[in-house]
């Protein structure tokens, strides 16, 4: 009779630590409704629930930079901790609405390493050239070739310097210390945490690679969404123009649902402080939007830049930048 009920015993405690080891795997997958909706069927399930949600609001990057961008809300009342997305650190392809993705396991602290960092170029260009050199310093190298900062060019995939290469400045990701700070008015923003000095690369816009067609079907969805107040799309569409002023390259990438800390940085209708710059690397077939201080940024600023200067709503969405030059309204134009 004791045999069995050891036994028992035993089967119950097997039961109970496979109970916990397929929770600890499964809630990191859930959104912040359906992890509540889980943590309160039971005190065991709750319990596992409260680090994850304390994980995410800890970083917003899932451990995929080098350095971790915290959540904090000062806002009195309100309930959201953070918000919720898919992270990518990168350009990515377009994925699927079954598509889910671990937050706040363990694991996030592991991937800190940089070994979870996505390959930086989606696409390559096989036979391109690059420079040769060992790694670049100076002037000499012939990837730095530029009369422009706002279109400049990186070693890339075709180089033969390593990543260490100081002509590689985007590509290994974020290395400035920043936080999301969420406003009354303008919702969740992109704040330094440190002084961050003019020139200073701070980030990647990353997020879907769309084509034309597909990002103005998207920007259809999303006008009628956000009119209802159902969402806050990220979608931003850069065109660089030839001296006469036709577009001859258009790259629309949008983090509505999966980006990166890019998608929070606020409007501002001075310009902010924020360059956008458009980054080609030897060998890789796309360029990528970065983000450069365009002056130096003090300590717990919120880091902006423009969305434009088209106003093609006159009753569109509000503007709360602050600023002297505010007119009111955000851009919006044609997608």
């Amino acid at each position: 009779m004791e045999e069995q009920q050891c036994c028992k015993t035993r089967d119950r405690h097997s039961h109970d630590d496979a109970f916990l080891r397929c929770a600890a795997v499964v809630l990191p997958y859930l959104n912040p409704t359906e992890l509540a909706s889980v943590a309160s069927t039971c005190k065991t399930l709750y319990q596992i629930s409260k680090p994850i949600s304390s994980r995410r609001t800890s970083d917003a990057s899932r451990g995929l930079e080098n350095l971790p961008i915290p959540f904090l809300n000062p806002i009195a009342g309100d309930s959201q901790p953070y918000p919720y997305f898919l992270y990518t650190p990168t350009q990515t392809l377009r994925v699927g609405p079954e598509f889910r993705q671990p937050w706040g396991s363990d694991d996030d602290a592991r991937m800190c390493s940089g070994e979870g960092r996505p390959d930086p170029f989606l696409f390559r260009v096989e036979g391109a050239s690059g420079c040769e050199c060992a790694r670049c310093t100076g002037d000499c190298c012939p990837c730095l070739e530029s009369g422009d900062f706002l279109l400049t060019r990186e070693c890339g995939p075709s180089c033969k310097c390593d990543p260490a290469c100081g002509n590689r400045v985007t590509q290994g990701g974020i290395r400035v210390r920043l936080k999301m700070v969420k406003d009354e008015r303008k919702g969740w923003g992109l704040y330094a945490v440190e002084m961050i000095p003019s020139g200073q690369f701070v980030c990647e816009y990353a997020g879907e690679l769309l084509s034309t067609k597909e990002a103005r079907q998207r920007q259809l969805t999303y006008d009628e969404n956000a009119a209802m107040g159902c969402l806050t799309p990220a979608l931003l569409v850069v065109k660089e123009h030839l001296p006469s002023g036709n577009t001859c390259m258009r790259i629309n990438i949008d983090a509505t649902r999966i980006g990166n800390i890019a998608r929070f940085i606020n409007h501002s209708c001075d310009g902010g402080n924020l360059d956008t710059v458009i980054v080609r690397s030897s060998g890789a077939l796309l360029p990528r939007i970065c983000f450069f201080t365009s002056r130096d940024v003090q300590e717990n600023e919120e880091l902006t830049f423009s969305y434009g200067d088209v106003r093609l709503k006159p009753d569109g969405q509000p503007c709360f930048c602050g600023s002297s030059s505010c007119v009111g309204i955000l851009p919006s134009e044609h997608t």
